[in-house]
This record gives structure tokens, sequence and C-alpha cells, in this order.
């Protein structure tokens, strides 16, 4: 513990102190997070020119930005995760409408031949003739045989009708399918058009940055996330968590850790970039688990377990409208991909606002 102290001066530090925890025994042993290293004291900046916006003022209108580019991300994800659905639901009803049309011409052909049947035998089916005779033993086969001759039409006649009007069904249902897909699809552009607006216009901001300012920027991003992990850990937070990662839990934090340093590209599920829920969601399908894609509906869907109850593997459910998602990995901290422009990283659990810690293998 008094190692790290000692290096709490130096900010350049903390993702060394942060790998700690990841190559360590049960990848939660480290204290770097526990115990945040405070950012090394920056500069004094230099005083802004009348009437232009402080670097404060930037940073924030640069993550207003960047969290509304969010949260259309998890839209266009969620959007795209229903089309994928609509889409193989169409499929079925198309391989369902075609087999039923399969049966339907079956059922038709089988008709046939018995009409034609009847015409050469002169209106009457054999077992109508056998009915008409004379003699007991062939009245009495001939009758049974009508019978069953009746019974086996009426089945036909009823299964036609029963695969005509599944085949009316299953148009129908494609049909509204359809529709839905549409629907997403229009949903999806909209989305893609306002992150591209979102990212443009943060990436504006940040290129009219001096070098100096945009380390600058960079360090205001790092107090932000320390003075916030800082009050997190200042109510206790932290004081009872002590949950183990199961096995599945240990591989899906062994896959996220593994993507540390590959960019953050919104809409990417890897294996070369991923968006905060990509990298989730395919963290925990290495793990054997499939999860849903977006963050929502990692919320809506999945357990929750209190804070207190975390363990590495949980995953942690950010801002009031859950539009990020990181990976606990334990001793406060967790990995995720934070935001265009910057690359999958370690940081502390209570860095941004919690909404909610969820559970993939409860």
């Amino acid at each position: 513990m008094g190692a790290v102290r000692q290096r709490r001066g130096a900010s350049a530090l903390v993702l060394l102190c942060a790998m700690a925890i990841l190559t360590a025994p049960g990848l939660a042993t480290g204290t770097a997070y526990a115990e945040p290293a405070a950012p090394a004291a920056p500069a004094a900046p230099a005083a802004p020119e009348p009437g232009a916006k402080s670097l404060e003022q930037v940073h924030k209108e640069i993550e207003g930005l960047y969290h509304q580019a969010g949260a259309a991300t998890e839209a266009y994800n969620q959007a795209e995760a229903e089309t994928k659905a609509q889409s193989d639901k169409i499929v079925e009803l198309a391989n369902l409408i075609v087999a039923g049309q399969a049966r339907i011409d079956t059922l038709k052909s089988r008709a046939g031949a018995a009409a034609r049947a009847q015409y050469r035998s002169g209106g009457l089916s054999p077992g109508a003739q056998l009915a008409l005779s004379e003699d007991p033993g062939q009245f009495l086969d001939g009758a049974k045989r009508l019978r069953q001759g009746e019974k086996a039409t009426s089945d036909m006649l009823s299964e036609l009708d029963r695969t005509q009007h599944d085949l009316q069904r299953y148009a129908a249902d494609a049909s509204a399918r359809w529709a839905i897909l549409e629907a997403n699809r229009v949903k999806q552009e909209a989305a893609k058009k306002e992150i591209e607006a979102k990212i443009k216009a943060a990436e504006e901001l940040e290129n009219k940055l001096q070098a100096e300012e945009k380390a600058r920027l960079i360090q205001l991003e790092q107090e932000a996330q320390y003075k916030a992990q800082t009050a997190w850990l200042s109510t206790g937070a932290m004081k009872d968590v002590s949950g183990t990662a199961t096995d599945a839990g240990q591989r899906a934090v062994q896959f996220a850790t593994a993507q540390i340093g590959k960019p953050y590209v919104w809409g990417a599920v890897g294996p070369g970039s991923y968006d905060c829920s990509g990298l989730t969601s395919q963290a925990w399908r290495a793990a054997g688990k499939g999860i849903p894609r977006t963050s929502q509906e990692q919320l809506r869907l999945l357990p929750k377990v209190a804070v207190k109850d975390m363990r590495p593997g949980d995953l942690i459910i950010y801002f009031d409208d859950a539009t990020h998602v990181g990976m606990y990995i334990g001793d406060g901290a967790m990995v995720h991909a934070p935001r265009p422009g910057r690359n999958v990283t370690i940081a502390g659990a209570g860095s941004m606002p919690i909404k909610a810690v969820v559970r993939p293998d409860a």
C-alpha cells in the first residue's frame, strides 16, 4: 500500500498500476483504483482571449457531444440487432411458405388423382361399387372402404384448408415484419447521421486546440475521473465488495482486458475495434455466454445485483439513459471502450455515474 502512495504524484504510472491488477493471480489483487492515484498537477493554463471559451467549457462541450453520440450509437446498435432478428424471422417464414406451397401442390395432386379414378369408374369409386354389390361379403367390404375413402377425402380437404390458412398467416406475418425491417432501417440511418454529426462537431472542437491545450484536455478528463472515483469510494461503496469471479467471468475479464489499446469505433464488435457494448457483449460471447448487444438491453434483460455484491465479470451500466457500459475487473476498477478518439482502457468503476450493475452469468 505504501508503494502505491509513493507513486500517486506520477499520473503516467496509473495505467501500470492498473495493469498490475491483470497480471496478478485472480485478476484482482491490485489497489490502483480502490485508492486512485491523483493526476499530476498541471501547469498553469494561459489566459483565454476575451470572449473565447475556456478549456473547461470546451471540455464539457466535447464530453456532451460524445455522450450524445454514445446515446445515438446505442440506438443504432439496437436497431441493427432488431433488423437482424426480423431478417432471420422473414427467412424462416419464407421457408415455411415454400414448404406450405409444396404441401398444397401435393394435396391438389392427390385430389386430382382421386377425381380421375372416379371418372374412369363411371362416377363411382371402387368402394361404392362394392357397397352396391349383392354379395354380402363384398357389400360389407365395400361399405368399409367407402367410409375410409370418405374420411380420407375429408381429412385431405381439411389439411388443404388448414395449409392455405397457414400460408395466409405466414404471408401476413412476413409483410408485418418487412414493415418493422424498414422502420429499423430508417432508425439506423437517422442514428448514423446523428452519430457522425456529433463526432464531427466534437472533433472540430478538439482540432482547434493547440498541442498544449489537447494535453490539458486529457488532464481535465483524468481529473474529472479521479474526482468522481474518489467521491464514489468515500461513500464506502467498496467496503463490502469481495466477490470472486466465476470461471466464465474470469474468461470474460481476460478477453476484455486483452483488448486494451484497441480503438473505440461506434458500432464495432471487434476484433480490431469496439464500442462500449460491443466490447462487453463480445467478451461474454468469448466466455461462452450470449448476452444482448446494447447497454440498454443488457440493463433491461440481465439480472441486477447490488454494488456491494458485484464480482469481476459483472457489467456496470452508466448514466441515467444507460448509454455506457464497462466490465468490473476487481479492486474498484473496470475495463471499457470510452468514446471515439480513445482506446479500450482501465478506469475507476465509479469514474462515471453508475445506474446499475448486471450479471450475465447469474
